[in-house]
């Protein structure tokens, strides 16, 4: 076993990359398959989800602890850039924007919120790409929810609150005056 894996304790929040953020609640030794296995056992209220994963395959899953503030901090100014949106296919950049929420890096999964926000007064967006972007807002909101100590409505207006007052410089093109 890595003796540098990270080491999560019960009640521990913890984000696991293909399904964000869970709660330790159970160490557990299990016998499987004639080997003894030690595993953490994970709750995903939103999913009402439980995952067993076993402690020494931790670090090549990305399983990880909650982010820093610092991360977090990076995590917002990130949405409040300019978003960036390439001429791609749509089922290339659909692929993109899953893949950077699968990864469970919280900044990455801000940009693809970033970039798939539409202010109320723009064109409507399509079903998959209002998809994609409510699983990252949401992943998002509950990390900054585990984070603060709140909910995952509240963090997720927090969210939307910091898009709505950045985005609207990005999209004054508008002849709406």
């Amino acid at each position: 076993m890595a003796a540098n894996a990270p080491v999560f304790e019960v009640g521990d929040y913890v984000v696991y990359p293909k399904h964000g953020v869970g709660r330790v609640i159970e160490l557990q030794n299990e016998e499987i398959a004639g080997m003894q296995l030690e595993l953490y056992v994970l709750r995903f209220e939103k999913e009402r989800m439980t995952l067993r994963v076993p402690t020494n395959k931790v670090e090549s899953i990305g399983m990880r602890k909650l982010s820093s503030d610092k991360t977090l901090k990076e995590a917002m100014e990130t949405l409040k850039g300019k978003p960036k949106v390439k001429r791609t296919m749509w089922s290339r950049r659909a692929q993109e924007y899953e893949a950077k929420i699968n990864s469970g890096e919280i900044v990455l999964i801000a940009e693809v919120t970033r970039d798939l926000f539409r202010p109320e007064d723009q064109p409507e967006q399509s079903y998959s790409e209002r998809q994609i972007f409510e699983a990252a807002s949401s992943r998002l909101a509950r990390e900054l929810a585990a984070m603060e100590k709140t909910d995952e409505p509240t963090a997720l207006e927090k969210i939307l609150d910091v898009l709505k007052e950045h985005a609207p410089q990005y999209y004054e093109n508008n002849d709406d005056d």
